[in-house]
C-alpha cells in the first residue's frame, strides 16, 4: 500500500485564495457555514449550531489529518485569511490511488469561480503531489452548480454507478492523464 503523509502545514494557494488547515479561531466561520439552510441544501449531515460543535469538528478534523485520513483545507481569500468555504480529499481507496473530493462554499462568496479555482488547485496537487489515480465525487442530482464545477474541471458523470448511502446523488469521476 502506498504510503502518504498529509502534512498539516501544506498551503496551498492560486491567483485569489490560500488553502490552509483549519485552525480553532475557524469555530464561528464553521458553525456558519456548516449551520446554513442553503449550504446544507443538498448534503444530508446534521446541522452544527454551536460554537462547541464546531470546535469539536476542527479537532476531529486535524487529528485526521495527523493520521493521514484525509487532506481538509480552509478556503480563504489571500487577502482576509476568513474562512470563506472548505475542500477535502477523502475516503482513499486501501491503495490510496483513487479518493472522493467534497467542498463547500460560504453562499455570499457563489458565483465568482472561487470554487473552480480551489478545485482545480486541489487537483493538481491530488495528482501530482499525492500521485493519486483517480478522484471521486458524489453530488445530489440537483445541485446544478456544484456539477458545472466538477464538468468545468473535466470530471465525468458515470452513470453507470449508483451511490448506495444516498440514492440522490449522481458520481461524477476525474482520471489523471
Amino acid at each position: 500500500m502506498k504510503e502518504i503523509h498529509f502534512a498539516c502545514s501544506t498551503i496551498l494557494t492560486t491567483e485569489r485564495l490560500i488553502l490552509r488547515q483549519l485552525k480553532n479561531s475557524d469555530d464561528i466561520a464553521i458553525s456558519s457555514l456548516r449551520s446554513d439552510d442553503s449550504v446544507n441544501k443538498y448534503i444530508e449531515r446534521p446541522k452544527q449550531t454551536s460554537k462547541a460543535e464546531a470546535k469539536a469538528f476542527i479537532t476531529r478534523i486535524n487529528e485526521g489529518i495527523k493520521q493521514n485520513k484525509w487532506i481538509y483545507r480552509a478556503i480563504c481569500l489571500k487577502d482576509s485569511q476568513e474562512l470563506i468555504g472548505t475542500i477535502c480529499v477523502w475516503k482513499f481507496s486501501e491503495d490510496k490511488l483513487s479518493a472522493e473530493l467534497g467542498y463547500e462554499l460560504n453562499p455570499g462568496f457563489q458565483g465568482q469561480g472561487l470554487m473552480n479555482e480551489a478545485v482545480k488547485c486541489i487537483i493538481q496537487f491530488s495528482f501530482e503531489t499525492l500521485g493519486i489515480k483517480t478522484l471521486e465525487a458524489f453530488v445530489h442530482k440537483d445541485n446544478t452548480k456544484s456539477e458545472q464545477v466538477l464538468v468545468k474541471n473535466n470530471f465525468k458523470l458515470d452513470s453507470s454507478r449508483n451511490d448506495s448511502e444516498n440514492k440522490n446523488n449522481v458520481i461524477f469521476t476525474l482520471t489523471a492523464k
